[in-house]
């Protein structure tokens, strides 16, 4: 009896851990499985929709992203069109270049552009876009160029007024909007009237649209003043064309 008590403490343990075994292989057997089958899936199917959810937004993200590309594609290619139109109906022979920088401290003075001396671009140029009259080629490089606009504070652009022919100089604001100061005392200008440049300008070739009267300051000293509204959209430049142009001589 002792040696019974003996040898079951011995092996008891690993008898019942194994008739565990073959009553479980058995009902496996029986069952074909599929008690085994839905444990793991009651087991699993979180982790799998866990997943199919994370690959379910991460092809919504790439869808929403190449959409963006496409739309930001067509707004480029549209712009792109609209300023070779620009170029092809201009009289001269027109460079269409890129803006490839842009301060933002320096917003309404100066761009850079993606053409430079390798393409034909030289210091003195003058930079137009769809509108009329944008700035002047400052600095060159091989392949870039740094163009002052006309409405940087330290620009100053000889004008006129069209219709009267009165003329003046335009200086930048740091805006959209520049001032116009007249030569005469009492000049013959209204709001409404186109301004150009003028003939009598060393640094642009004349004729070409600048902006429009918005206001009067007749009492300004030593002679009136105009607030003039450009025609090209500064903060909006992509795209621009460079026109050469030699300086010409006092």
């Amino acid at each position: 009896m002792f040696s019974v008590r003996r040898w079951w403490r011995q092996y008891g343990s690993q008898i019942i851990l194994l008739g565990l075994l073959l009553a479980i292989a058995g009902i496996i057997r029986q069952t074909k499985a599929v008690p085994i089958y839905e444990l793991y899936y009651w087991f699993m199917r979180p982790i799998e929709m866990a997943q199919v959810n994370q690959k379910t937004e991460f092809t919504n993200a790439r869808v929403q992203e190449l959409q963006q590309r496409v739309r930001e594609l067509q707004q480029q290619n549209q712009q792109l069109k609209q300023q070779l139109g620009y170029t092809k109906n201009h009289s001269t022979e027109l460079k269409t270049a890129p803006i490839i920088g842009r301060s933002a401290d320096h917003w309404w003075q100066q761009i850079t552009i993606g053409i430079g001396s390798q393409e034909g671009v030289s210091k003195g140029d003058i930079i137009t876009g769809i509108g009329g009259l944008v700035g002047r080629i400052e600095t060159v490089t091989p392949h870039a160029s740094i163009a002052m606009l006309i409405s940087d504070p330290n620009s100053r652009v000889g004008v006129m007024i069209s219709r009267s022919r009165d003329m003046g100089f335009i200086r930048g604001q740091g805006e959209r909007q520049v001032v116009m100061q007249f030569f005469e005392k009492l000049p013959d200008v209204q709001v409404g009237d186109a301004v150009i440049t003028s003939p009598a300008s060393r640094l642009f070739p004349p004729g070409i649209p600048v902006g429009t009267v918005t206001s009067l300051q007749s009492g300004e000293s030593p002679a009136p003043e105009a607030t003039i509204e450009l025609n090209v959209p500064m903060q909006e430049l992509e795209w621009v064309s460079v026109q050469c142009y030699e300086q010409a001589q006092p």
